[in-house]
């Protein structure tokens, strides 16, 4: 309590004598940063030790493996901590890239989104003071939920493009060669739609969030309010999707056998359509008796910036 690593936050009922103080985690003793690279934009989180996400941003900014990028990058993050009291209470900066990640060489092995291969990330890691720590996109999205309550659990990212983790154990699994969850690249629908890896009919091509928003020129949120505002078109586009999803979300419950977690953009607008996709999931599946599996994101913003945060705050508790 001296050094305001834990503090008082009230006290337990009495059952006859003095009551007993309530002492919990100082949540402001220590935080961490989480980035969230995609193609188009950065994603912004300042996550206590809680886990709590503090403040966040979301920036229009393209992605270029060019100096100026990682400048402004800086510059940004500077930007977003400027009214911080203390940023030497800042224990590291989670990074989270779509793509294949080797962590411990510090490599981008492959990104289909970011068209980069064997791309060294060490220039990025340099241009910050503090620790980096980077992670797949996907799989930093499973690191922010809840391991104790998912010890088994896979997790379908709904972004801008379709990724995937699952944990076993309340490990990661990561694959013999980094590429384990790879769900967007699976065959949804043979010789369908083209997707941006250069195969045709990727479940990428029919379930990630760019499907609802392409064709209609507009965010994610605006298509979400034309569809709570029943509009036929938008109903339309959004009912195909599930149809798809739920194909998806059918094959992957028949390989794996456990929770599925909808994160991503799309997972945070889908708890009023989980009995309409738990009905559409259960007209392809024979075994199971009901869709109870199917379980919401804890984070439905930015998870992927909060998972890539949360390694330096586990490993600070850890150590402590």
């Amino acid at each position: 309590m001296a050094d305001k690593i834990v503090m008082e936050t009230g006290a337990y009922e009495s059952t006859g004598g003095r009551k007993a103080k309530r002492i919990s985690m100082n949540p402001a003793y220590r935080y961490a940063v989480g980035i969230g690279i995609t193609a188009k934009h950065v994603g912004f989180v300042l996550v206590n030790l809680r886990y709590e996400i503090e403040k966040y941003e979301r920036i229009f900014l393209e992605f270029s493996p060019e100096t100026s990028y990682y400048l402004q990058l800086r510059k940004e993050l500077e930007r977003f901590l400027a009214d911080m009291e203390n940023p030497g209470r800042i224990l590291g900066i989670g990074i989270s890239i779509p793509g294949i990640i080797n962590a411990k060489e510090r490599m981008l092995i492959k990104s289909h989104a970011l068209q980069l291969e064997n791309y060294s990330l060490t220039f990025l890691e340099q241009i910050f003071s503090l620790p980096v720590y980077f992670e797949n996109d996907a799989n930093a999205a499973m690191m922010a939920e809840n391991q104790n309550t998912y010890k088994n659990a896979l997790y379908l990212s709904l972004n801008s493009t379709l990724g995937g983790a699952f944990c076993i154990d309340g490990k990661l699994v990561s694959g013999e060669n980094q590429k384990a969850g790879e769900f967007g690249h699976m065959i949804l629908v043979p010789g369908g739609k083209r997707c941006y890896c250069g195969k045709q009919g990727c479940a990428d091509a029919y379930c990630a969030a760019k499907v609802l928003t392409d064709e209609t020129g507009q965010s994610l949120e605006q298509f979400m309010k034309r569809v709570g505002e029943k509009e036929r078109e938008a109903e339309q586009i959004w009912q195909e999707y599930l149809d798809k999803l739920a194909i998806l979300i059918s094959n992957l419950r028949m390989a794996y056998d456990m929770d599925i977690i909808l994160g991503g953009e799309v997972g945070g607008y889908l708890a009023n359509a989980m009995l309409t996709l738990g009905e559409k999931v259960m007209a392809y599946n024979g075994f199971d008796h009901d869709a109870r599996y199917l379980k919401i994101c804890a984070y439905k913003r930015e998870a992927s910036a909060v998972g890539a945060a949360k390694y330096f705050l586990q490993k600070f508790i850890k150590e402590m």
